[in-house]
């Protein structure tokens, strides 16, 4: 159960790392990447960063390779950005729950097409 403050320093987190990624980084490596979910340990020392990435497996992957390299870089903007006490660690996690709902819709959309129906499932009257 996360706490209110939790929250926000979340929140806050998700929006600067954000505007740091469409404003000020300049890494080629960095695609187009963009924060699905900040979760702040209850301390407020410790932030996992959830990531969606598009483009291809390679891409992610040196993506992911300069956001972790640049973590230094996007705590002491954050730090400086918020007021707290102590200013948490970053670690960015790759998040694909956009690619798998794009593969399941894409599935649906080909089940629509072909007009392929899943069987239906039987009823039992105990």
């Amino acid at each position: 159960m996360t706490s209110r403050r939790q929250e926000q320093v979340a929140d806050e987190i998700r929006r600067e790392i954000g505007d740091l990624l469409l404003r000020q980084i300049k890494d080629p490596r960095v695609g187009f990447a963009s924060v699905t979910d900040v979760q702040v340990s209850p301390d407020l020392r410790h932030a996992h960063i959830n990531v969606s990435v598009y483009g291809s497996e390679d891409e992610r992957q040196a993506t992911m390779t300069a956001l972790q390299h640049g973590s230094g870089y996007f705590r002491r903007e954050i730090g400086s950005a918020l007021k707290l006490r102590y200013t948490p660690t970053i670690a960015f996690h790759l998040d694909d729950s956009l690619e798998r709902g794009d593969r399941i819709l894409r599935l649906l959309k080909q089940v629509k097409e072909t007009g392929t129906t899943l069987p239906a499932a039987k009823e039992t009257n105990d």
